[in-house]
Formats: structure tokens, sequence, C-alpha cells
């Protein structure tokens, strides 16, 4: 059987997204339809990016709350059995308050306790199963299978390994039928690919990523601060996955993208998807 799913892992600034669009180009350079979904898609068939959980109690008390927009969020909200799903994100462009935001955004699946986040992304990848089960056509996803797990589970809570390695178990359960591939792009070194990125990113990016993985879970648990601190933080985050994907019964490829070489890369790429 073909994969039907292609997974784009690595650590920041290692290249994932060149990867992910290189193999969305080789595929269609192959007559092969597929679909790639990028880290932030806000229309993400498997992820939960920008989507806030209310119980029904906090639903109805937010809907009295900002009833000015009432309609506007009854109109975009997602029923779930205990609760309700609010695509808040989306929503960004409307005329909608700070204030709404601001509560949307600490209700965020990704701000939620590490045991329902578990629950509610692994429901959406069990959806997403289904969905493709229908579809003709191959999946490419950067960074959710691995990245938003460890990022969870080691960064923001300093979960126990067993924990953060079956809640990525569980997503791998949830899709093993579409036959997935996992490419891990590495890089040599991990301080130049890094600060290679915060070179070629805003500053507003570089400040809010070293401010995630310092104030918070393993960062503060082993006080690390700044630069130096988060890339302490992602020489343990690497170890983390590269214990996690050992023990993961699926293919895996391990991709070195240090050179920067896109035509080198794009071949490499070449070569493992001819043999799968």
């Amino acid at each position: 059987m073909k994969p039907k799913l292609i997974l784009i892992e690595g650590l920041p600034g290692s290249g994932k997204t060149t990867t992910a669009k290189l193999v969305k180009e080789i595929l269609i350079e192959k007559g092969v339809d597929c679909e790639l979904f990028l880290e932030g898609n806000l229309n993400h068939p498997a992820d939960l990016d920008g989507v806030a959980y209310f119980s029904e109690s906090e639903w109805e008390s937010l809907c009295v709350r900002f009833g000015q927009f009432s309609q506007m969020m009854h109109e975009n909200v997602l029923k779930k059995e205990g609760g309700y799903l609010f695509p808040y994100k989306k929503l960004k462009n409307e005329e909608i308050s700070t204030t709404l935001m601001d509560t949307c955004f600490e209700n965020d699946i990704y701000e939620l306790p590490l045991n329902e986040n578990i629950k509610w992304i692994t429901e959406k990848w069990n959806e997403f199963k289904c969905v493709a089960d229908t579809k003709d056509k191959i999946y490419i996803f950067e960074c959710c299978f691995i990245q938003n797990p460890v990022t969870m589970g080691m960064v923001k809570y300093d979960a126990p390994y067993e924990t953060t390695f079956n809640y990525v178990l569980q997503l791998l359960k949830a899709v093993e039928g579409l036959d997935p591939i996992l490419i891990y792009v590495e890089q040599e070194k991990i301080h130049d690919s890094f600060v290679k990125a915060i070179q070629e990113r805003p500053r507003e990016w570089s400040e809010g990523f070293i401010s995630y993985y310092t104030d918070q879970g393993f960062g503060k648990k082993n006080d690390l601060h700044g630069l130096e601190g988060t890339l302490k933080i992602l020489e343990e985050r690497k170890k983390l996955e590269l214990m996690i994907i050992d023990k993961l019964p699926m293919k895996k490829f391990f991709i070195d993208n240090s050179a920067f070489d896109r035509d080198k890369h794009k071949q490499r790429l070449s070569q493992i998807l001819d043999g799968n």
C-alpha cells in the first residue's frame, strides 16, 4: 500500500516547511493528487490550531457576556459531547472585541490541561482518518505529529516521557490505516540553524518562542533563560523526539538538511518517495 499520509518533523529552523513544500512539488511532478497543510493552517484537518474549548455552562455564559456577537458565535461554533469548539482565530478579521479574543485564548486547545488537550487532538485525528479514507489523495502534514505533542508534553508541562510517547502513539494509531511515513529533518548544529531561523523571522517570533520555552514546564523547572536556555531545551527536545521516533511502529526516514542545498535535498526526498 502506498502511504496516504506523509508526516514532516524536525526542530525549528531545520527546514520542515521547505521539505514539506518539496514533497508536494515532487508528488505533483509525478501526477499524484496531494494536499499540503503547513503549521498554523487554521483549516488543518487533523489539528485544532486557533480553536477554543468551552463547557456547556461556560459557552452559555460567554454568549450572554458577549451578546452583541452571539449570532456570529452560534454560526461558527461546533457542538461536541460535553461542550463546544469555537474556531476563534478564523474570526480575527471580524469586528470582535479584544476581550472576547483574550477569553478564547485562555480556553485554547493548546492552553488546556494536558489530558484534555490529548483528548481533543486525538479525537480530531480520528475524524481526519475517516475523511481521508474517502479521498484518493496523499496528505502532507508539517510538524503536528511529533512537534505539537512534545511541545505540550515536555515544553509546556514537563510531563513524563511515557505520557508524551503515548500521546504520539495515540495519533499514530488513529491514522495507521493510512500507512503513514515520517520524514525527520535534521541539522548538524542546532545552534546555527535556530539562530538562522531567528534572523529570518520577525523579532516577535523569537521573543515569543523563547518566552514560551523558558517561562514554563521544562525550561522553568530547570531554570533556563534566554537564547542559550532555549537552545538547551531544543537539544533535550531533540533527544526526546528521537527516543519517541525510535519506538514508533512505522516507516521513518532521517534526512540531513545542514547544507540547505535545495536541489540535493529534493533529490534525496525524491529517492525516499520513490521507494514508498
